[in-house]
């Protein structure tokens, strides 16, 4: 069970883009890597094409490795570890800082 998954708010804690927040778009469980908006952006040069006739360079996100990163916690804002329990026969997440479920 990954730790961040997609819609998830999380934090980067390591490399260029270092301090920055950001939504999880989506999930690589077998790379561990994240793709989140507005971070770790990269210049991909388009030759023309039917959707995009001038064609050009398109800034867009690239994924970061899944240890870079933090989830923000719900209750505080900060960036928080994370943490599983069983609640009855459901196996759930928890920000360790403050001990709220993470949803």
């Amino acid at each position: 069970m990954n730790r961040i998954k997609k819609g998830d708010t999380v934090y980067v804690n390591a490399g260029n883009d270092k301090g920055k927040t950001g939504k999880v778009l989506s999930v690589d469980p077998e790379k561990n890597r994240a793709i989140v908006e507005g971070v770790n952006m990269v210049s991909k040069h388009t030759k023309p094409n039917a959707k995009q006739p001038q064609g050009g360079i398109i800034k867009k996100e690239a994924p970061i490795h899944i240890s870079n990163l933090n989830l923000i916690d719900p209750k505080s804002g900060k960036p928080t570890r994370v943490g599983f329990k069983v609640e009855g026969d459901k196996k759930v997440r928890f920000a360790k800082k403050s001990g709220e479920e993470i949803k």
